[in-house]
């Protein structure tokens, strides 16, 4: 960074100084440099087209812009890049004021909520106020400085509102710092007033200097890293719980080399999944609600769990009923002091490749390692469950309609250890959670920290542009298609090959079973006509997704039997354009599929009602809730 300070000035925008600004600047990590601003992403309006979207144009050989299409899915693909870029480099989005700035919302959300940085930079209303209101202008009778961009507030690490040229400087600063943080990433808001975006300033030449922002790794304090090892050599049955933590740490060869000496079975949430290989020895896979009966039935029975870099959501902890046995005791290793205290745990506040790297060499000089009966309990305890997982990917009847499962199958067969898959909401994740083979650290993308549907198709886009070269798939249903296709347009304008599987199964299977297991009967969750009795129960809707994605650009193949997907998924892999691939599943209550959920999760049920479905639900409900237990 400057040290100094110099009289000497350029006279700028404040929009042209923002984007001269970001473009020099920069994360560092390991000896690793890159850009922490790597393009911006925008759709212009009156907020930004004469402040902003000049000064893109001003610097286009600095900062790359993609044009987006919905302002929700371009904060989505800033965050693909963020994510697969390991959080050392991020996309900003632009957008006008109004309806623009609203629609980052859900965004921001999903980015703070799953720890990935992005910048956000909606136009605000004018700063000077020369006409009030002005053209999307919310008017708030009690403060006249409050406009819709604060409702970005709450779901911003960071958030301010340039109202002076020279306050730019030191909120720029506070932003990169923020953003480049491991502890406080997530989305970062700068509000600009579309007047003070257009307006000129004297900067100081120091302000665009080269700036790198060293990403911290935090080692263990000492005395938190002794209780950490005298608690795991008392342990008998110790489980790990690998979160997205290690992710983004880059912990995974790490985590392999602490199980690889000690035994110690290692499940994953779905953030952490593929912190070790599927064919691993201490791979035990996914824990918690959509976990396997592997992970799951080593969690009841575990006397210290040890969580690396995971937040203990409720699917994980199975509503608070998973981790049952008496005196369970939680060992946390996390770089965030709020997580690593969950649970009543022991907290190891450190990076976790770090804290993986102490524990693995404290350990050694102990001569640590579990019981070899342990190890030989879970090792045929998977074996059992690849089985099970062989038993639903197997299709061996070519010419009928697959399964979503078997379709899961036929990629298996298909994809090595380059393919990315990404997928976020519906009944994809409990699927691939369970049943997935991850072959990479990267390979597994899932979005379960906000379940957003939507966020597939344009993550993809901007995971793609992260991973050159490689094939990245958007697995998507019905529904989170409807939701946002938008970005496919973006994807042919750009030629970025992602691949589209479309999966339609006619409405929201997830909440239609989870409504079914709950009393509501799957009201409102199929896509079909009204039926006499005023239900959604007639025949399914003509509408033909297929037909829509060509419309928006992409190249599409539509596969009817398990024989036409195979080849349709290996042409698809091998294309370098945009492509779809589109199929429609059979019912998994007419063949083998997924095994049932193997841990509750907690939904409320109706207390009272009349139904039976709701009446013998909330029976269910009540047997579970009394098994939950505070960790205290």
């Amino acid at each position: 960074m400057s040290t100094g300070t110099s009289t000497n000035t350029t006279r700028l925008t404040v929009a042209q100084a923002l984007v001269r600004f970001l473009a020099a600047q920069y994360t560092e990590r390991d000896g690793e440099r890159q850009r922490l601003i790597g393009a911006t992403w925008g759709i212009f309006g009156h907020g930004n087209v004469a402040g902003l979207g000049q000064a893109l144009i001003e610097y286009a050989d600095d900062m790359p812009y993609y044009q987006g299409r919905n302002e929700q899915s371009m904060v989505h693909a800033a965050v693909g890049y963020a994510r697969q870029s390991g959080r050392l480099s991020t996309h900003a989005v632009t957008t006008s004021i109004g309806p623009g700035a609203t629609n980052l919302v859900t965004g921001a959300a999903l980015a703070t909520i799953n720890h990935l940085p992005v910048l956000l930079l909606p136009g605000d209303i004018f700063a000077t106020r020369p006409a009030d209101p002005v053209l999307q202008q919310l008017e708030v009778p009690y403060a006249g400085d409050v406009s819709v961009n604060d409702c970005l507030r709450p779901v911003s690490k960071y958030f301010d509102r340039i109202t002076r040229p020279e306050a730019l400087i030191p909120a720029a600063l506070q932003a990169m710092r923020v953003l480049a943080d491991p502890v406080e990433t997530g989305a970062v808001t700068l509000a600009l007033p579309q007047d003070v975006q257009a307006e000129a300033y004297d900067w100081p030449e120091e302000f665009f200097a080269e700036r790198a922002w060293n990403v911290r790794r935090p080692a263990a304090d000492g005395s938190e890293l002794s209780a950490a090892v005298r608690a795991i050599r008392e342990a008998g049955r110790p489980l790990i719980v690998a979160g997205g933590g290690v992710h983004h740490a880059r912990g995974e060869e790490a985590l392999a080399e602490f199980a690889d000496a000690t035994g110690i079975p290692v499940s994953s949430t779905q953030a952490g999944k593929g912190s070790l290989r599927y064919d691993h020895p201490q791979d035990v896979g996914a824990i918690g609600h959509t976990g396997t009966a592997t992970a799951n039935e080593l969690a009841r029975t575990a006397d210290l769990v040890i969580g690396v870099g995971t937040r203990y959501t409720d699917f994980t902890t199975a509503s608070g009923t998973l981790f049952a046995a008496d005196g369970v005791r939680f060992l946390n290793l996390n770089i965030a002091p709020y997580d690593g205290h969950k649970l009543s745990g022991l907290p190891l506040i450190a990076d976790a490749r770090v804290g993986l790297e102490e524990l693995t060499q404290a350990l050694e000089l102990h001569g640590y390692r579990v019981a070899d009966a342990y190890v030989t309990e879970y090792s045929e305890d998977k074996q059992r469950w690849e089985h099970r997982v062989d038993a639903c990917y197997e299709a061996d009847e070519p010419d009928t309609r697959p399964t979503q499962a078997q379709v899961l199958g036929l990629l298996d067969e298909l994809v090595d250890e380059n393919d990315i898959l990404i997928n976020a909401a519906g009944s994809l994740p409990g699927d691939l959670h369970k049943l997935w083979r991850a072959r990479s650290r990267d390979q597994y993308h899932l979005e379960y920290g906000y379940s957003c549907m939507g966020y597939e198709i344009p993550a993809a886009i901007g995971v793609r542009m992260a991973a050159h070269g490689r094939p990245v798939w958007a697995l998507v249903g019905d529904g989170t298609y409807l939701m946002m296709p938008t970005e496919i347009v973006t994807a042919v304008q750009e030629n970025i090959p992602i691949k589209v599987l479309i999966i339609q199964n006619h409405g929201y299977a997830s909440i239609g079973g989870l409504s079914q297991e709950t009393g509501a009967e799957r009201f409102g969750t199929a896509y079909r006509y009204r039926s006499e009795d005023g239900t959604f129960t007639g025949a399914p809707l003509p509408v033909d997704l297929a037909a829509n994605a060509a419309s928006l650009g992409m190249r599409v193949l539509r596969a009817k039997t398990v024989r036409g997907l195979r080849a349709a998924l290996a042409e698809a892999r091998a294309a370098d354009t945009p492509t779809c691939v589109y199929v429609e599943t059979e019912t998994a209550d007419t063949v083998s599929g997924p095994p049932p959920a193997q841990a509750w999760w907690d939904v409320p049920v109706a207390e009272t009602a009349t139904r039976p479905s709701a009446v013998k639900a909330r029976e269910e409900y009540d047997r579970h809730v009394s098994t939950r237990r505070r960790h205290l």
